[in-house]
């Protein structure tokens, strides 16, 4: 039954609370105006940060010493920020770029004096000493009066020394020496056998972080010092941010636009519920400080592709049960439970490789969870909350007609299942292309990969200047012409100097850019200060990605395949996904585009889409699937045909309306970004063929062979 007065003060309170979102992203709250978007941190990619460089104190610190200290350190300064990056600089120093900050000495305060740390015994003994322990954190205590303690995590061979030496100094104390001063000198209450101690009776919150930030940074392999720190501008240029934005608007406008026109009042309907959810998105990423960077903003358009993919499953359930004669009332709510596994499934699917990636990545990887993960939940809540809130109130509004909603036409059933060879060979020459250039980029550019300087490391030269300071396109194209190298670029603030970034450039290539810049503009030699940084992305870094894309492709193929019942649903999904990324991958290497910390978020990207897409078929395929005797192939062959055909609409809309964001970002965006979205549009091209061509078919191939074996074997006994 409809009530008009109902659906209207329904749709007055949508409109009121996404206004109130607004005031709050625009505006703020409070008079720190929390919530702003302006206010959202931004990595030192789209807005720069602080730079430190650190020396070791050693003379001739070893390789693996320095690699074991940039990890450690790269694990200290993601507590500050996930988009940090810590690399090498020549033989002895590491840099530590941690970005939306300005202030050097904060974050000097904040990751600890540099130093050494030891506990010793009464007698001077040394229980243990930084290489025993893992990490020390801040922490409340409400158990009766409030009161502040340290945690500290102990490794494997800290937990045994600190067993041994606790169980003997029960009631002694254990002084904590910091760069050969006594800095506090706690008493045993215990033994401690665990690994995890605590240190108590600390004055203040803020006391108990400092000790803890000592204990961490003097808990490195080696003992630094801090030579210099500057404050650096954006290394994608001012023009990334703006342009980023402008093709960001422009491409939600036309994804409205298509909806509206394509979908009729659901599409309405959706938009409204689209546009709190970005209102959702700017909110939270200011509440929870998430730091913003390139990745981060290809897990906000993935979200954003899945909360209209939502959208889509919805309506054309809709459209279905229309055509099936039911009323629209009847319809709008058939189509969301209907609807409502596929959405979850895919859902959680892809959320649980953004926890995964979260909780064993690091970096870039870590910062690309982060926003997909919450992009994800609130594109949940909008698709199948306020978009039905919405609906339903647009219907008791008059909205009851067909018309306004569209009916789902019947199409002929296109043979996938019988046409799979073909797409397989397809995909097999796809790859091996791939995998030929491979060998062709090795013999030419003596790298199977363009790998780019977050990679293999390369030249950092600080160019001071005595005039105006070029832009950062016309130093990049300055630096190009002189070496052939591309360059990041980024300001020095408050030194009128900038920082240029290149891979690897030999004696004759510093000359030639020494060269440059004395004719261009007039810079005089002293000026000109070059040495060789090591790669952001480190061998520990590479592996912890890899193995979180392990686990997590693990963890979705066991979710898959204890949702449908079928291990064989699983397979198919993770070899499609894997389909996918090589596809993606071969881009890469014909193209030889530069493979740097974007490389691994636009992979990132490619798997979580690519399982979403897979999960709407599979959905259908176990819904249709119940109707017939899954042993009888033929009739099996049908359904996996009748399944991708039915659902073939939503997989171009949704690859449609998430390209078209994508290709606006490539079209506007500095060359940098076009670096990064070019095969993220391959990517989407591609989900969207290896979910239509591939997947379910894929599925019948192997439910074919293992339904054969369990013949044969019955034949047997």
């Amino acid at each position: 039954m409809k009530d008009t007065k109902k659906g209207i003060l329904h749709i007055l309170i949508v409109i009121a609370a996404i206004a109130l979102m607004a005031v709050v992203v625009f505006v703020g709250v409070g008079s720190h105006h929390k919530g702003k978007a302006e206010n959202i941190k931004l990595g030192l990619d789209l807005a720069g940060g602080v730079s430190i460089t650190y020396e070791a104190n050693a003379d001739n610190p070893t390789e693996e010493q320095m690699n074991d200290t940039v990890y450690k350190l790269q694990k200290r300064v993601e507590n500050y920020s996930t988009e940090a990056a810590v690399y090498k600089e020549g033989a002895k120093r590491i840099n530590v770029d941690i970005p939306g900050v300005t202030d050097a000495n904060a974050i000097l305060e904040a990751l600890g004096k540099a130093g050494s740390i030891q506990f010793v015994e009464p007698d001077g003994t040394v229980v243990i000493d930084g290489s025993d322990i893992n990490t020390a954190s801040a922490q409340t205590n409400t158990q009766g009066a409030t009161s502040y303690e340290v945690k500290l995590e102990l490794n494997g061979s800290g937990k045994e020394k600190f067993a041994e030496a606790t169980e003997r100094l029960v009631g002694q104390q254990i002084s904590i020496v910091y760069d050969g001063s006594v800095i506090q000198a706690p008493t045993v209450n215990t033994a401690i056998t665990d690994g995890v101690a605590v240190i108590s009776g600390q004055e203040s919150f803020e006391a108990a972080e400092d000790l803890a930030a000592t204990i961490r940074i003097g808990a490195l392999p080696l003992e630094l010092k801090e030579v210099r720190s500057n404050v650096v501008g954006a290394k994608l240029g001012s023009e990334a941010i703006r342009t980023s934005l402008i093709a960001g608007l422009i491409g939600f406008i036309l994804v409205i636009l298509f909806m509206i026109i394509y979908y009729r009042i659901p599409g309405v309907a959706a938009s409204i519920a689209l546009t709190a959810y970005v209102a959702m998105v700017a909110i939270v990423l200011n509440g929870f400080n998430v730091t913003l960077t390139l990745p981060g903003i290809a897990g906000i358009i993935l979200s954003i592709g899945m909360a209209v993919d939502a959208n889509v499953i919805i309506f054309t359930r809709i459209r279905e049960e229309l055509a099936t004669g039911k009323t629209v009332r009847s319809a709008i709510k058939m189509g969301f439970d209907k609807a409502m596994s596929a959405i979850v499934d895919g859902n959680i699917t892809t959320l649980i490789a953004a926890v995964v990636l979260y909780l064993k990545g690091s970096g870039t990887v870590k910062g690309f969870a982060q926003t997909l993960g919450i992009g994800i939940v609130l594109s949940m809540v909008t698709a199948l909350f306020v978009t039905k809130f919405v609906l339903n109130a647009f219907y008791n509004m008059g909205l009851d007609k067909e018309k306004f909603y569209g009916v789902q036409k019947k199409t002929k059933t296109i043979p996938f299942t019988k046409h799979f060879p073909k797409f397989a060979i397809f995909s097999i020459v796809l790859i091996a292309i791939g995998v030929g250039a491979l060998f062709v980029n090795k013999s030419q550019i003596g790298e199977i990969l363009n790998y780019g300087l977050d990679f293999k490391g390369g030249t950092s030269t600080e160019v001071t200047f005595t005039g105006d300071l070029p832009s950062n396109d016309e130093m990049a194209k300055a630096v190009e012409d002189a070496t052939g190298c591309k360059a990041e670029i980024s300001e020095v603030k408050g030194a009128n100097a900038l920082l240029v970034k290149t891979t690897e450039l030999d004696l004759s290539k510093r000359e030639a850019l020494q060269t440059a810049l004395q004719e261009t503009y007039q810079v005089e030699e002293k000026n000109i200060q070059t040495e060789s940084i090591s790669a952001s992305v480190s061998d520990e870094m590479k592996s912890d990605a890899i193995i979180a894309v392990i686990i997590a492709g693990i963890c979705m193929l066991i979710y898959i395949w204890i949702r449908f019942k079928d291990f064989n649903f699983g397979a198919s999904a993770v070899l499609a996904l894997l389909h996918d990324v090589l596809v993606v991958f071969m881009v890469y290497s014909v193209a030889r585009i530069a493979v740097d910390s974007n490389f691994i978020a636009c992979m990132l990207t490619i798997v979580g889409y690519s399982v979403n897409a897979t999960i709407v078929i599979f959905d259908r395929i176990r819904e249709n699937k119940k109707k017939i005797n899954d042993r009888n192939l033929e009739a099996l062959a049908e359904v996996v045909d009748n399944s991708i055909t039915e659902t073939i609409s939503r997989s171009i809309n949704t690859s449609l309306t998430t390209f078209i964001m994508v290709f606006l970002l490539a079209i506007l965006g500095v060359s940098s970004i076009r670096d990064f979205t070019i095969p993220l549009m391959v990517g989407i091209v591609c989900g969207a063929y290896s979910s239509i061509c591939i997947t379910g078919a894929l599925w019948f191939c192997l439910k074919k062979i293992t339904t054969k074996e369990k013949t044969s074997a019955k034949k047997a006994k």
